[in-house]
């Protein structure tokens, strides 16, 4: 049986490896700019600025979904709420991520109500009973799907972590509708 060899030091001087006093070497410069390094290749106003407009879509939703949970009356409404407020908490711990990665960046959470609709990418209707309440809240995960769809592609690997974040969302997003969809199906016996 052969007798193993013990590594060569030429492992040592790999291209990577080489690569890492590189690294640490601009690790130090620029400290002040936090997780933001040059191998960061996004531009990162525009990145802000389309988090921030769906921060406010996160927010609206909010906005909307408690206000369905409070006002949701009639036979099935015990268990529509449930799936309300479920679904109010979850864009509310969306909204939380997104503030955060906005910091990362070095931007600003804008939460300016004043602004919040406009901003939002999703609309924020009403409803005029529970089924109408229903089917507003699937036009906005709708809308928030197809939107933060193009975010992450715009985005692409330029910026992995917003990325993966986004991806995160949206597949909740997806999830969202899918359930709201049942929920109109239930009314109808079909898909609404």
């Amino acid at each position: 049986m052969p007798t193993q060899q013990p590594a060569s030091p030429q492992v040592a001087h790999s291209p990577f490896v080489a690569d890492i006093q590189a690294i640490r070497e601009r690790a130090r410069k620029h400290i002040e700019e936090g997780a933001i390094t040059d191998s960061y290749t996004a531009e990162r106003e525009t990145v802000i600025r389309l988090l921030n407009e769906a921060l406010a879509t996160e927010l609206v939703c909010v906005l909307r979904y408690k206000r369905h949970y409070f006002m949701a009356k009639g036979l099935m409404a015990d268990a529509i709420k449930a799936e309300f407020l479920e679904h109010a908490n979850d864009e509310q711990a969306h909204a939380d991520r997104i503030a955060e990665r906005i910091v990362q960046l070095g931007g600003e959470p804008d939460m300016n109500p004043a602004v919040l609709a406009s901003r939002s990418h999703a609309e924020y209707v009403e409803g005029h009973d529970l089924r109408d309440m229903v089917k507003e809240d699937l036009v906005a995960e709708r809308i928030a799907i197809d939107s933060y769809r193009a975010i992450i592609d715009y985005i692409g690997d330029r910026d992995t972590t917003t990325k993966r974040m986004m991806e995160d969302i949206l597949a909740q997003e997806e999830e969202h509708a899918d359930e709201l969809a049942d929920m109109l199906a239930g009314w109808t016996g079909e898909n609404a």
